[in-house]
């Protein structure tokens, strides 16, 4: 990924998304040509030059200090997520020495990860790495995401299940949000991780295959995604409201694991343990497992 042109549209594209009235300052300068704040404008929000601001929007992050990251930060509203991608594109900015890609994501798991898969039986759980490959999972999870399996693509992999797979849209109750956020998280993993040959592989074969994908790439927007609820329409059990949770594995940098339990008592958990059933018939963990190699 090109730093200084990832640097130049977050910046501009932050900045054209808020305008003087919601940054509380008086337009100035005669008739906008944009919506959005102009450079002078965050320049003044943030308390530098505006030469300095100038510089960094076109993508030289080096050399630029924490205090000056959040005085932008602030200037254009920018939520956590946000925040966090800025500092990931400063921090690549200043990387020194040669830049190395990243190592091939493992193809499986620790077994100390495969058993504690194995001890969730009450919910799908799987473990993901930040190239949206599910690497490992249990039972349920495998039922979960049956028709992922389904498709020819390995590893089982959401970017391409979602943007490439006509199943999707019956999946997911609301795809677009799904798809928006898929493409959210993929923007902020690809900021932590710049030189990672898997991620860029991902992201220009789905922006070669999908329109819809690239439509969200160029928006630049960036998420954080670590619990919440979630709808599914599974094409064995109907309707499916699921809390998830997302765990990063600190032993296992780039891996995460993500539980999806029904709240206790509700239709949901029900239809969980009716998808446990069918998932033990039609011995789906050792369909799934057989299909992930291929």
């Amino acid at each position: 990924m090109d730093n200084r042109a990832e640097v130049r549209q977050f910046l501009s594209t932050r900045r054209g998304r808020i305008t003087p009235e919601q940054a509380g300052i008086e337009p100035y300068g005669g008739r906008r040509r944009v919506p959005g704040l102009r450079r002078e404008e965050v320049a003044r929000l943030a308390g530098v030059s505006v030469d300095y601001y100038t510089r960094l929007e076109r993508g030289n992050l080096s050399g630029v200090s924490e205090s000056v990251l959040d005085a932008i930060a602030g200037a254009l509203e920018l939520d956590r997520a946000e925040h966090d991608h800025l500092y990931d594109l400063a921090r690549t900015a200043n990387m020194s020495g040669r830049k190395r890609a990243a190592a091939p994501a493992p193809s499986g798991v620790r077994p100390e990860l495969r058993y504690l898969l194995d001890t969730i039986t009450g919910a799908p759980a799987f473990i993901g790495n930040n190239r949206m490959d599910i690497v490992a999972a249990n039972t349920l999870g495998y039922a979960l995401y049956s028709d992922m399996y389904r498709g020819p693509g390995r590893p089982a992999n959401h970017s391409r299940f979602i943007f490439l797979d006509p199943r999707a849209h019956n999946f997911y109750t609301d795809w677009e949000r799904a798809a928006s956020t898929n493409v959210a998280i993929l923007r902020r993993e690809a900021g932590r991780n710049p030189h990672d040959k898997g991620i860029a592989e991902l992201i220009g074969e789905l922006s070669m295959r999908s329109d819809e994908f690239r439509t969200r790439w160029a928006a630049h927007n960036v998420r954080r995604h670590y619990a919440g609820t979630k709808f599914f329409q599974h094409p064995v059990v109907g309707l499916l409201e699921l809390n998830y949770q997302v765990l990063g594995l600190e032993e296992d940098p780039g891996h995460s694991l993500t539980v999806y339990p029904a709240t206790p008592g509700s239709p949901s958990e029900e239809a969980l343990k009716l998808l446990a059933s069918w998932a033990v018939t039609e011995n789906i963990a050792e369909l799934a497992e057989a299909n992930a190699r291929g």
